[in-house]
């Protein structure tokens, strides 16, 4: 089949582009108000951008037909901050919680039953019982327009400052275990995935190197 995605003219009871690029990480996202109130939403329009410095992106559609900006949106672009915490299939209950609360005034971290901890180089907190967090501060925001208003996208980029890693979320040989973690993805639709297999692809040949660095090797010339 074929379709325009002006005309979304598929005959699809669901949009299947939304189950194309899949899986997506989710960013869950903590914030402060100019007055200091917390917001917690998850956003799976979230990936990382580069390695040295890091930086990682979000985007969101406005917050209702009057053009009002996310809360997390506005937040971050008004206060400089946020912070990323790691969403996995462990809190993937209070992470769909957070996703429901819409009043501004609602500290989200509090009212699903989580705790606040403290950050090191922002004020936004973290969210304790995640196991990993990314302290941010805010680089640069883009606006794409939709094809209608509500449908307008604000995509956020902000630099990784600091990185916060529970000291039993790595493997025996120093890697973060993923597979243990399970980090929440989102499948399109209402479907989401977690990570369950973790497996190595390793590039042969003599082009090996520039093939693992274009790959995500590290930075700084580390394994």
């Amino acid at each position: 089949m074929f379709y325009s995605t002006e005309k979304n003219d598929h005959g699809l009871p669901y949009n299947p582009y939304k189950s194309i690029v899949v899986p997506r990480p989710i960013g869950w996202i903590s914030s402060l108000d100019t007055d200091s109130n917390v917001n917690l939403a998850p956003y799976s329009q979230f990936n990382n951008l580069g390695y040295d410095p890091p930086y990682v992106m979000f985007s969101a559609s406005h917050k209702n037909s009057a053009a009002v900006l996310k809360d997390s949106v506005a937040n971050i672009i008004q206060t400089g901050e946020f912070v990323c915490n790691m969403a996995t299939y462990e809190l993937r209950d209070a992470v769909a919680r957070s996703s429901e609360i819409t009043d501004s005034n609602v500290d989200e971290l509090s009212a699903v039953g989580l705790t606040a901890a403290p950050s090191e180089m922002v004020k936004a907190p973290r969210v304790a019982e995640s196991p990993v967090h990314l302290e941010c501060k805010f680089y640069t925001s883009m606006i794409l327009p939709g094809y209608d208003a509500l449908n307008t996208t604000h995509v956020v980029v902000g630099q990784v400052l600091g990185v916060h890693i529970r000291d039993d979320a790595f493997t025996e040989d120093g890697k973060l275990d993923v597979e243990r973690l399970r980090p929440l993805a989102r499948m399109g639709y209402q479907d989401y995935t977690s990570v369950d297999s973790v497996f190595e692809i390793t590039p042969q040949g003599p082009n090996a190197a520039a093939m693992i660095a274009g790959m995500g090797g590290e930075a700084r010339g580390k394994k």
